[in-house]
């Protein structure tokens, strides 16, 4: 009896990305896979697009029984997306790969030949980036930094979004229900056998990018919360430095007061101690609420994502 083949599945994301799909499917079948001794499994999630994406899917799902579609029944985002895509895949390792064809389907090989070295967790690390203005740039190369110096992970430099994943690992993601969460940062955390390749981020093929700056905020925020106590830590080192420091000048005014007979006076400089106080209070009691506010999201048991549609699971 010969050995069943092993399966890598293909995880895609997608947000009205009608443009890219047929030629997403039709560059990773290209791929050598014979040499590569593995079967193909598309898991397409389709982020509630609003375009032609979900008609797509569905002729190539009719076409093509290795092509798998969830369709959310809103909006969850990206992460989400990629999280039910490796919660239903059924392959030995699997692949995230952006719909917008900036990652190219054909560094897959270099991926899995990392992954038969013993590699649980392949990163493609990207070395440039075309078609991406500077300040986008600059601020994606400031948060890697910030969560390399201040998180509890330590993402590639350069920072990576393109990633193969074993089955052990995708095992595990599916015990770990968190919602507000960064799922890179999570397969970081998590550890296991880590490599990485290097590999040029291409333009986008079609249609624009959905990554909007709310989008983006919230992720970094997600991110902080999440894997950092920086954010509480800040907050108690201002409290502290405040705290001496009004100690400091109620000692300067009793000093002028007793020996000098000077008080202190101003109804300015009085106003100006209430604001910039007042101002970093409420500033620290919005990052609390950052905390207790994902934290009550958790324990209320709703689920990360909901699937209105499936074909081929």
């Amino acid at each position: 009896m010969s050995e069943k083949t092993p399966t890598l599945s293909i995880v895609v994301a997608a947000f009205n990305e009608e443009g890219n799909l047929p030629l997403i499917h039709q560059r990773v079948l290209a791929l050598d896979w014979t040499a590569l001794g593995l079967a193909p499994e598309f898991v397409f999630v389709d982020d509630h697009s609003r375009d032609r994406t979900p008609a797509i899917l569905r002729e190539l799902a009719a076409r093509d029984p290795r092509v798998k579609m969830l369709r959310f029944s809103k909006n969850f985002g990206s992460h989400k997306a990629f999280t039910a895509g490796l919660e239903h895949c059924t392959g030995d390792a699997a692949v995230i790969l952006a719909a917008d064809l900036q990652d190219p389907p054909e560094t897959i090989p270099q991926l899995v030949e990392k992954w038969r070295a013993g590699a649980k967790v392949v990163w493609a690390v990207r070395t440039q980036r075309e078609g991406e203005s500077a300040g986008t740039k600059f601020f994606s190369a400031l948060y890697w930094h910030l969560m390399r110096r201040y998180a509890e992970v330590e993402p590639p430099k350069a920072g990576a979004d393109f990633l193969l994943v074993d089955r052990r690992v995708i095992d595990v993601l599916r015990t770990s229900p968190e919602k507000h969460t960064s799922l890179l940062s999570l397969i970081q955390w998590m550890g296991f056998a880590q490599d990485s390749i290097t590999y040029v981020k291409q333009e986008r093929h079609s249609g624009r990018s959905k990554w909007t700056l709310r989008k983006k905020l919230k992720l970094a925020v997600d991110s902080f919360v999440s894997f950092s106590y920086f954010p509480i830590r800040v907050m108690s080192s201002v409290g502290f430095l405040f705290a001496i420091t009004g100690f400091v000048y109620a000692l300067v005014v009793a000093v002028r007061a007793i020996f000098y007979g000077s008080p202190v006076q101003g109804w300015p400089a009085l106003m100006c101690a209430v604001l910039i106080v007042g101002g970093v209070q409420l500033v620290m009691l919005g990052v609390l609420g950052e905390y207790l506010w994902r934290a009550f999201d958790e324990t209320r048991g709703r689920p990360r994502y909901v699937v209105e549609e499936r074909i081929n699971l």
